[in-house]
């Protein structure tokens, strides 16, 4: 596994109980910056969350840029985690995360209603298709 991977996985290992991984989910979505509000259109949008996602992701200079930004809290902190395994890594890197398997090792699997689950890999879809498209 890619060491900022490894080390995304060990930071969450850090808590006890998933009260703490929340809290530790939400303040990470806390510290993103805000989405310019002209980029928040409908075809923004990302289909398949319950809550508002919106996500702008594109190659520039052989590497993966992504904008995004949600209405919710813990969504916030999920498109945190997302940005931090992906944004402004080389495309060719990004094509050997198995992302289904940090989201197991994150402990996300068991700890996320189906429709933040839903919604996580929607968000990824969008993601894998700016790669795929590079």
């Amino acid at each position: 596994m890619q060491t900022h991977v490894q080390n995304l996985i060990d930071d969450f290992s850090l808590f006890d109980d998933w009260e703490g991984r929340y809290a530790y989910l939400i303040d990470l979505g806390k510290k993103l910056p805000p989405m310019p509000e002209d980029l928040k259109t409908d075809q923004t949008l990302v289909p398949g969350c319950t809550s508002r996602v919106w996500m702008v992701a594109g190659i520039h200079d052989g590497r993966l840029q992504i904008m995004a930004e949600s209405d919710a809290h813990i969504v916030q902190g999920l498109v945190a985690l997302l940005l931090e395994i992906y944004n402004n890594r080389p495309v060719g890197l990004l094509r050997e995360i198995d992302i289904k398997d940090v989201f197991r090792a994150l402990g996300l699997e068991s700890h996320l209603s189906p429709n933040r689950r839903n919604g996580f890999f929607s968000m990824v879809a969008r993601i894998q298709d700016a790669v795929r498209n590079a």
